[in-house]
Protein backbone atom coordinates (compact mmCIF):
# COMPACT_ATOMS: atom_id res chain seq x y z
CA UNK A 1 0.00 0.00 0.00
CA UNK A 2 1.46 3.12 -1.54
CA UNK A 3 0.85 6.13 0.57
CA UNK A 4 1.39 8.99 -2.01
CA UNK A 5 1.14 12.48 -1.49
CA UNK A 6 1.46 15.22 -3.94
CA UNK A 7 2.01 18.87 -3.14
CA UNK A 8 1.78 21.44 -6.32
CA UNK A 9 0.90 25.11 -6.22
CA UNK A 10 -2.48 26.33 -6.04
CA UNK A 11 -4.26 27.13 -8.67
CA UNK A 12 -4.80 23.70 -10.59
CA UNK A 13 -8.02 22.26 -12.13
CA UNK A 14 -9.40 19.43 -10.57
CA UNK A 15 -8.94 17.92 -14.02
CA UNK A 16 -5.47 18.44 -13.64
CA UNK A 17 -5.05 16.93 -10.10
CA UNK A 18 -6.99 13.63 -11.21
CA UNK A 19 -4.45 13.41 -14.00
CA UNK A 20 -1.62 13.71 -11.74
CA UNK A 21 -3.26 11.14 -9.25
CA UNK A 22 -4.00 8.86 -12.12
CA UNK A 23 -0.97 8.98 -13.82
CA UNK A 24 1.19 8.11 -10.61
CA UNK A 25 -1.43 5.04 -9.60
CA UNK A 26 -1.02 3.87 -13.30
CA UNK A 27 2.82 3.84 -12.82
CA UNK A 28 2.27 2.05 -9.26
CA UNK A 29 0.39 -0.85 -10.90
CA UNK A 30 2.58 -1.26 -14.00
CA UNK A 31 5.96 -1.50 -12.45
CA UNK A 32 5.56 -1.45 -8.95
CA UNK A 33 2.82 -4.49 -8.26
CA UNK A 34 1.01 -2.13 -6.55
CA UNK A 35 -2.89 -4.20 -6.72
CA UNK A 36 -6.01 -2.33 -8.18
CA UNK A 37 -7.72 -1.08 -5.21
CA UNK A 38 -4.59 0.22 -3.58
CA UNK A 39 -4.91 4.00 -4.04
CA UNK A 40 -4.77 6.33 -1.39
CA UNK A 41 -3.13 9.50 -2.53
CA UNK A 42 -3.45 13.24 -0.77
CA UNK A 43 -3.17 16.14 -2.76
CA UNK A 44 -1.34 19.70 -1.10
CA UNK A 45 -1.93 22.86 -2.50
CA UNK A 46 0.17 25.68 -1.70
CA UNK A 47 0.47 29.38 -2.34
CA UNK A 48 3.33 30.20 -4.32
CA UNK A 49 5.48 31.81 -1.08
CA UNK A 50 4.76 29.06 0.85
CA UNK A 51 5.96 26.43 -2.08
CA UNK A 52 9.74 26.66 -1.92
CA UNK A 53 12.17 25.34 -4.31
CA UNK A 54 15.51 25.91 -6.44
CA UNK A 55 15.01 26.88 -9.32
CA UNK A 56 18.07 24.42 -10.38
CA UNK A 57 19.29 21.15 -8.67
CA UNK A 58 21.60 18.43 -10.18
CA UNK A 59 21.38 20.46 -13.55
CA UNK A 60 17.72 20.25 -13.80
CA UNK A 61 15.45 23.72 -13.98
CA UNK A 62 12.14 23.74 -12.16
CA UNK A 63 9.32 26.50 -12.82
CA UNK A 64 6.46 27.26 -11.11
CA UNK A 65 4.57 23.72 -12.80
CA UNK A 66 6.74 22.02 -9.90
CA UNK A 67 5.42 18.98 -8.67
CA UNK A 68 6.72 16.74 -5.82
CA UNK A 69 5.18 13.59 -5.47
CA UNK A 70 6.27 11.31 -1.99
CA UNK A 71 5.64 7.70 -2.04
CA UNK A 72 5.55 6.04 1.32
CA UNK A 73 5.76 2.17 0.23
CA UNK A 74 7.15 -0.82 2.11
CA UNK A 75 10.44 -1.87 2.01
CA UNK A 76 9.95 -4.74 -0.85
CA UNK A 77 10.92 -3.46 -4.22
CA UNK A 78 14.15 -4.18 -6.19
CA UNK A 79 16.42 -1.03 -7.59
CA UNK A 80 15.38 -1.56 -11.17
CA UNK A 81 11.15 -1.39 -9.95
CA UNK A 82 12.19 1.94 -8.42
CA UNK A 83 13.77 3.53 -11.77
CA UNK A 84 10.89 2.30 -13.95
CA UNK A 85 8.35 3.73 -11.22
CA UNK A 86 10.53 7.05 -11.67
CA UNK A 87 10.22 6.96 -15.22
CA UNK A 88 6.61 5.92 -15.87
CA UNK A 89 5.26 8.68 -13.79
CA UNK A 90 7.18 11.11 -15.51
CA UNK A 91 6.18 9.46 -18.85
CA UNK A 92 2.36 9.23 -17.85
CA UNK A 93 2.52 12.92 -16.39
CA UNK A 94 4.15 14.43 -19.21
CA UNK A 95 1.27 12.73 -21.37
CA UNK A 96 -1.48 13.53 -19.18
CA UNK A 97 -1.69 16.61 -17.69
CA UNK A 98 1.25 17.41 -20.04
CA UNK A 99 3.39 18.54 -17.20
CA UNK A 100 7.09 18.56 -18.59
CA UNK A 101 8.77 15.82 -16.71
CA UNK A 102 11.47 18.05 -15.89
CA UNK A 103 9.02 19.61 -13.14
CA UNK A 104 8.45 16.29 -11.55
CA UNK A 105 10.25 15.21 -8.32
CA UNK A 106 9.83 12.06 -6.79
CA UNK A 107 10.94 11.02 -3.16
CA UNK A 108 10.64 7.17 -2.10
CA UNK A 109 10.60 6.91 1.92
CA UNK A 110 10.35 3.03 2.34
CA UNK A 111 9.62 1.58 5.38
CA UNK A 112 9.05 -2.20 6.75
CA UNK A 113 5.78 -4.05 6.21
CA UNK A 114 5.12 -3.68 9.97
CA UNK A 115 4.34 -0.17 9.70
CA UNK A 116 1.33 -0.14 7.97
CA UNK A 117 -2.07 -0.65 9.87
CA UNK A 118 -5.58 -0.34 7.63
CA UNK A 119 -8.24 -0.41 10.34
CA UNK A 120 -9.36 -1.57 13.84
CA UNK A 121 -5.41 -0.89 15.17
CA UNK A 122 -4.14 -4.01 13.32
CA UNK A 123 -0.53 -4.36 12.05
CA UNK A 124 -1.83 -5.26 8.59
CA UNK A 125 1.39 -6.87 7.21
CA UNK A 126 3.31 -7.31 10.46
CA UNK A 127 4.17 -11.04 11.96
CA UNK A 128 1.87 -12.52 13.68
CA UNK A 129 1.81 -12.44 17.36
CA UNK A 130 3.17 -15.78 19.09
Amino acid sequence: MPLTRISLRAGTTEAYRAALVSGIYAAMRETYAVPDGDLFTVIHEHAAADFIFSPEYVGIRHGENLVIVQIVASATRSTAQKRALYAAIAGNLGRDPGLDPAEVVIVLVEVSPENWSFGHGLMTYGPSES
